[in-house]
């Protein structure tokens, strides 16, 4: 190659072009590719500043190992953008987190340089060492990378994969990605000890390692320094001289500088070429790095909106609405005030969560735990034991993976525990993997569990004040991402009675439409595009799916001929809890037609929220069309312009 001249992205057209490059060519590439995520970010926004503080690495590890025959798994995603661009898809960019376009995270069916899909945290290790497994019983597929960051590395599954890659002792690559941010700056022991060991970086990159292990033993974790007799030798300073990761089985290499090129191939070449084990390579990098707005901000840019490259200005919404997620904080922290006993848990999502709202006032009564939802959950379940009153929130998407917990440690307990259930339903630009689909029926299935959903942010309101009143068991309430309606909001929040529902307007008799959610919005701009064809239309919010309000269910089958139930939610959910009951009671032999509309059996790709719906036929639109179908009349002829107004 002809190095007078610059390496542009133009003449790399994947991995394999940067293997032909100079060392100092790469160092002039990754300088491209930064701009070009940060131009590429501006247009459809997304997760800015995990991609920067990678930029470099991605280069390098492209350039070192033989992907895609090796397998490099981005754990989370987050930071995977330079790797897309590398890989094929650089000019798919503009349709990043857009419908019909690429996914924001990696993705198996997007490109054979995906070898393992990600979103949910922790789960790269675990996948890298089945990848080695398949290598080292002759499956087509070399060595594994998995590329974990500090927050994430703090979660439960990534100790389980770490003890049980240390135990295989097979031939594997652990990049941990340090930062030294999260989402929300990371918390806990195994953040402090990492930073202990990111300080040597200014001694050079593999100096005083064996010296600073005799002093920082004690911040190993709690449950391994209990558990495993090389941890209570790190505790007491008997043996063990290596670093924890040492202790676990792994060759430890760091800490290196995440954004020296020259350090990072001879890190990685040095490590592919004597590797016989497990390796782990403690990088720092600095999130956000190269993009000045990014790195000065609180939360470096982690998730952006569309923004002027030049001043970082990022575009506002145009609702006036509060966000739901606010609403819950701020009522959240109206009821803290009036009750000393109610507590926060968040698993890595202060503000995401709108807890921060509550921790601004009181911060010793709110609790981050990090990317550990499961422990949140028990954690949470021993407070209520205690006698005080925890709110436990988190995304309905991450609350899946503190569902055992859920299980034995809150609901067999009986204990009330609140769970605060924010992305409700389906989220946009984040697509199915962060889709809060399922949580209705994996709660309703728990016997004692209160399951609520609030149609408007008056109605959260409400429901946060039902829940801190309610102490007999464990309820949840759910509502969605984005902005409310604009209704008039409280000034304290009214406690609903249990399994109570509220007739919204009653019609005559034809079709009645029980809401769960807040897609009441949605039915009241199909009941006025029905009404306009002459079709009656009662609408009821049936507020809770359990337990269900049967009188009010019971009401609706035995004076009208339509029953339709409307949810945000998969199958198995609120409409099958109808139906159940339903049947359990007779009602269904009444002669009133039922139908359930909910999210079709499949994984719904990222668009907009009202496009996602539309794709799921659960617009208005579609909402009217179902009834006009089971009426027997031509579902296409729905007055699409009346169902718009209406919606507007």
């Amino acid at each position: 190659m002809n190095t007078s001249q610059t390496p542009t992205l133009d003449r790399i057209a994947g991995p394999a072009d940067l293997r032909s490059l100079a060392d100092h060519d790469l160092g002039l590439v990754a300088k491209e590719l930064r701009r070009e995520v940060i131009d590429a970010v501006s247009q459809t926004g997304g997760h800015l500043g995990s991609s920067l503080g990678v930029v470099e690495l991605t280069v390098a590890i492209h350039a070192v190992f033989d992907t895609p025959r090796d397998k490099l798994i981005w754990d989370v995603g987050h930071q995977c953008y330079p790797h897309k661009i590398l890989t094929g898809r650089r000019d798919q960019m503009h349709t990043l987190r857009q419908e019909g376009g690429i996914s924001g995270f990696t993705k198996r069916s997007e490109s054979h340089y995906d070898p393992f899909g990600a979103a949910h945290s922790s789960t790269s290790i675990s996948a890298a060492l089945g990848f080695t497994v398949g290598r080292d019983m002759g499956m087509p597929t070399g060595d594994a990378i998995a590329v974990i960051g500090d927050g994430s590395i703090s979660a439960g599954m990534a100790y389980e994969a770490l003890n049980n890659a240390g135990h295989e002792k097979r031939r594997l690559f652990v990049i941990l990605n340090d930062n030294e941010m999260s989402i929300a700056p990371p918390v806990g022991a195994m953040s402090t000890y990492l930073s202990s060991l990111s300080d040597l970086s200014r001694k050079g990159p593999f100096g005083g390692l064996v010296a600073l292990a005799e002093g920082i033993e004690h911040l190993a974790p709690r449950p391994v320094r209990e558990g495993a007799r090389r941890a209570r030798e790190m505790v007491t300073g008997l043996e063990s001289r290596g670093t924890f990761f040492e202790e676990l089985g792994f060759d430890y290499i760091g800490p290196i500088d995440g954004h020296d090129m020259g350090q990072l191939l001879s890190v990685l070449r040095a490590a592919r070429t004597r590797a016989t084990g497990p390796v782990l390579i403690h990088c720092c990098t600095v999130k956000g790095k190269g993009y000045a707005p990014a790195e000065g901000s609180a939360d470096k840019y982690h998730g952006v909106g569309k923004f002027d490259v030049g001043t970082g200005v990022q575009a506002q919404a145009k609702s006036n609405a509060p966000s739901y997620t606010a609403v819950f904080g701020d009522a959240l922290t109206q009821e803290a005030a009036r009750d000393p006993r109610i507590v926060a848990v968040t698993a890595a999502m202060p503000s995401g969560t709108g807890v921060d709202r509550m921790a601004k006032r009181f911060p010793g009564r709110v609790f981050d735990v990090g990317i550990a939802e499961q422990h949140g959950v028990t954690f949470a379940a021993g407070m209520a034991a205690s006698g005080l009153k925890p709110f436990c929130a988190i995304y309905s998407t991450f609350l899946q993976r503190g569902y055992d917990q859920v299980v034995h440690d809150v609901a067999l307990q009986g204990l009330p525990v609140r769970f605060a259930i924010d992305r409700a339903g389906l989220v946009g630009a984040d697509g199915a993997t962060h889709a809060g689909a399922f949580d209705v029926g994996f709660l309703g299935a728990l016997p004692g569990m209160v399951v609520m959903a609030a149609a408007d942010e008056a109605e959260l309101v409400h429901m946060v004040a039902t829940a801190a009143a309610h102490d007999t068991g464990p309820i949840a309430f759910r509502y969605p991402r984005g902005n409310g309606t604009g209704v008039t909001l409280p000034e304290r929040g009214t406690v609903l009675e249990i399994g109570k529902g509220r007739m919204i307007r009653e019609g005559t008799g034809d079709v009645a439409l029980l809401s769960f959610g807040t897609h009441l919005s949605e039915c009241e701009a199909a009941a006025a595009a029905l009404e306009a064809q002459g079709i009656s239309v009662t609408i009821a919010d049936a507020r809770f799916a359990k337990p269900l309000d049967m009188v009010l269910i019971a009401r609706l089958a035995q004076t009208h001929s339509v029953l339709v139930t409307v949810e945000q939610g998969a199958m198995g959910g609120f409409g099958a809890m109808v139906l159940q009951a339903m049947a359990g009671q007779g009602l269904l032999d009444l002669g009133c037609r039922v139908r359930t509309m909910c999210l079709p059996d499949r994984f719904v790709d990222q668009a907009s929220p009202d496009v996602m719906y539309r794709d799921a036929g659960l617009d208005a639109i579609g909402i009217a069309a179902c009834v006009r179908q089971v009426l027997g009349r031509d579902p296409h002829l729905v007055d699409l312009n009346a169902a718009r107004a209406a919606r507007e």
